[in-house]
């Protein structure tokens, strides 16, 4: 059976942390592709769009929408004389507009109402960088880059917009259904997003509901609920339940699913009787449980099937399953590239190192550790963050460099591209050069890529200088 593929979007990443965050109140112009319809009437990197078709280019919705024929009027400022000026751009049946812009929403992103006991932002560490604070909740955000959102903050025109302009799937942060419940968790706007979201479903706008399982507080009987409210509405087509991730920052959380395996484990069978009523009655899963749920109580993860082609993918769930598949993938259908790159590695007596966190470690090994290639794997702790935080993508400098070894002479390490946001940052600040000029004076090759399978199959042979001709594909 072809295994699903993982949708497009859930293979990019969202970058909360960037450096700077300064809303704009029009597209600023990164690239113009030569002999493109936006080069060809003069627009130029550094130009920003402030309207197309008569509305203002407050975000990229605004644009898919109204530049979606042959022709469209923009509005262009040039900062270079502070003029604006009118102009039209035609294009080819099946032809792009030549046109990239700076980010996906421009006239400042929408920020959240709520005050959720179980929120990440509030377990941060102070005198963290600015950026890192922005608690986002912006709808335009969810349909554009899967964001989970609470609906508690749209206005009926917001609703209205959703609807008009058919922004669906919208990711939904649900967690739970009762009133109460509802608002111990996230505050008194909890309500708006029930009323929201019932707005969009009966709109016929697809949903991708999310739970933040959370020990005592919306497990139990408050999850049969929300489960049982998820089943009686066929909208909400994925439903992810995610297990409470906290830091040593706060006060609230002492445990989660992490400490306690049989808790895990009830978890599993208590959703199962709702997977497979969703797969009698729709023919998918719908009901997802993140793969922590599955490493906390030592159970096999799921075949690819269950995942429905990997709706939730960026919410940590398929994630192992996936990255398993492609290794397997990788050792039998690349297993002459695989030998080449371990005959290299021998011939030249290096050591091969791959940084993971925690949580992935076992299952990078399985390609790492492989046999024939002879690699490690070294799981970083997250002191800095402490908690359960043990996911590959917060991993921080000052842990990295903590646990590592002093000499790492003969060592080609591999450290993830997950770790820094767009500005080459780690969360706790280290840039991505100073964390390799450290390194590299401890005698390492370093080098900073994807540690999927088989990005990291290229990694290696670019490494290791092989040359396409070399690397043979069985």
């Amino acid at each position: 059976m072809t295994k699903p593929a993982v949708p497009a979007y859930a293979l990019s990443r969202s970058d909360y942390a960037r450096t700077h965050d300064t809303p704009r109140a029009a597209a600023t112009v990164t690239a113009v592709r030569e002999d493109s319809p936006a080069f060809d009437v003069g627009i130029e990197p550094g130009m920003q769009v402030l309207r197309v078709g008569g509305r203002a280019l407050t975000d990229m919705t605004v644009w898919f929408w109204e530049a979606d024929g042959d022709e469209v009027e923009l509005e262009v400022y040039d900062p270079t004389d502070d003029s604006v000026t009118p102009c039209t751009l035609e294009r080819f049946p099946g032809e792009d507009w030549g046109l990239t812009f700076d980010g996906d929403v421009f006239d400042g992103m929408r920020t959240c109402v709520n005050a959720c006991v179980f929120c990440f932002m509030t377990m941060l560490p102070k005198h963290m960088r600015d950026t890192l604070y922005i608690r986002d909740d912006d709808y335009r955000l969810s349909f554009l880059q899967g964001n989970f959102v609470t609906l508690t903050n749209m206005s009926d025109a917001d609703v209205a917009d959703v609807i008009e302009h058919r922004l669906s799937p919208m990711n939904v942060s649900l967690h739970a259904i009762s009133p109460d419940v509802r608002r111990t968790l996230m505050g008194r706007n909890a309500a708006r997003g029930i009323e929201v979201l019932e707005a969009l479903m009966d709109a016929g706008i697809e949903i991708h509901a999310q739970i933040v399982l959370c020990p005592n507080l919306n497990d139990g009987e408050e999850l049969m609920r929300t489960l049982t409210y998820c089943e009686a509405h066929p909208a909400i087509t994925s439903l992810g339940i995610v297990p409470l991730g906290y830091t040593r920052f706060q006060k609230r959380f002492a445990g989660s699913y992490s400490e306690d395996p049989a808790r895990a484990r009830a978890v599993i069978e208590a959703v199962r009787p709702f997977q497979e009523r969703a797969r009698a009655t729709w023919g998918r899963t719908t009901f997802q449980l993140a793969d922590e749920f599955f490493l906390d109580a030592n159970v096999p993860v799921p075949d690819a099937e269950h995942y429905d082609g990997y709706p939730q993918y960026y919410d940590g769930i398929g994630m192992i399953r996936s990255y398993l598949d492609e290794a397997t993938e990788v050792l039998t259908c690349e297993h002459a590239r695989v030998a080449q790159v371990a005959k290299e590695l021998g011939a030249r007596k290096q050591r091969m190192l791959v940084v993971s966190g925690a949580a992935a470690r076992e299952t990078v090994a399985t390609l790492v550790e492989d046999p024939l290639i002879g690699g490690d794997v070294v799981a970083i702790q997250n002191n800095y963050f402490g908690g359960n935080v043990d996911v590959t993508g917060l991993i921080c400098g000052v842990d990295l460099l903590d646990q590592l070894s002093e000499n790492l002479a003969q060592v080609m390490l591999f450290v993830p591209d997950v770790m820094f946001n767009s500005d080459g940052l780690t969360l706790d600040g280290y840039h991505q050069k100073r964390l390799v000029d450290d390194l590299t004076q401890r005698g390492a090759e370093v080098y900073i890529t994807s540690t999927m399978p088989r990005d990291l199959l290229l990694a290696w042979e670019r490494a290791l200088d092989i040359e396409p001709n070399e690397a043979h594909t069985d």
